[in-house]
């Protein structure tokens, strides 16, 4: 039925051009014809109008998943653009901190700043040791002293052209003669125990005045070459934690929080001694 209809179609049109501005019968034959064709064009426009919409919804959504994943990128270089900003933002507070250390006064004269990031940290809590990125030809040698930013770490106890290893003031093996400040008390300051990040002063006389909260640091000495101490005078070391004595044993018993975090250390300076032989 449809093919008759279309075939019927093309007849009149043609008939149409023939006829040229006569009209009369023809003319109502033609309109008779559209009219009869028209239910066909409704039902083909019904028909057609889905598909057209899901042309034009694939259409949308294909533009609409290409903007997604262009948003996306975007989002991912921005993320990694504030990661990076804020990872400046912390290394320049941090080197700030690290290179604005207050020395005591025998540093500037006595001593050279080698700064050096850490590249290896210690293997167990029973070996307390960094390794760092500095050496030989930087200047370090064995037993200098060792900082950041909050005080005293360690010494040098091993060096090589590049690198070098600080033993930190936590591992066992570690003794550093100290003071309290605005206190005649000195003693010797180690770790506490294995594992433990607390230190102790040691050798303190029960006669003398310690309280929570005192500030130790390094007691140091300068009394000849020969003499000198590993550790200049005056590097912080802590805070008087505890305060303790007995009855039966003639010292102190001080438990010293120490002002660096050894868990959280990603760079150092190397105090190295001006030596006519270095």
């Amino acid at each position: 039925m449809a093919g008759v209809l279309v075939l019927l179609s093309l007849v009149m049109i043609t008939l149409s051009f023939r006829s040229g501005e006569q009209g009369g019968g023809l003319d109502n034959l033609q309109g008779a014809a559209a009219s009869a064709l028209r239910p066909l064009q409704l039902g083909i426009e019904r028909v057609v109008r889905p598909f057209r919409d899901l042309h034009g919804y694939a259409s949308g959504l294909i533009a609409a998943k290409g903007e997604v994943d262009r948003l996306r990128a975007e989002n991912r270089v921005l993320r990694q653009q504030v990661v990076r900003n804020q990872q400046a933002a912390a290394e320049n507070v941090r080197l700030k901190k690290l290179y604005s250390f207050n020395a005591p006064p025998a540093y500037p004269g006595d001593f050279e700043r080698v700064g050096a990031a850490v590249i290896g940290y210690p293997p167990t809590p029973f070996v307390q040791h960094l390794d760092i990125a500095a050496g030989w030809v930087h200047g370090i040698r064995m037993n200098d002293p060792v900082v950041n930013g909050d005080g005293l770490i360690g010494r040098i106890t091993k060096v090589v052209n590049r690198s070098a290893q600080v033993t930190l003031l936590t591992d066992e093996k570690s003794a550093v003669s100290a003071a309290v400040l605005g206190r005649k008390a000195s003693g010797i300051v180690r770790r506490e125990r294995a594992g433990s990040d607390l230190l102790v002063l040691d050798r303190v006389s029960k006669s003398f005045l310690v309280e929570k909260g005192d500030r130790v640091v390094t007691a140091g000495s300068a009394h000849g070459e020969r003499l000198r101490s590993l550790y200049p005078r005056g590097i912080p070391i802590g805070r008087v934690a505890s305060v303790g004595q007995t009855d039966i044993d003639p010292f102190k018993r001080i438990q010293v929080e120490p002002y660096a975090d050894f868990n959280a250390i990603d760079s150092v300076l190397v105090l190295v001694p001006r030596r006519a032989d270095r």
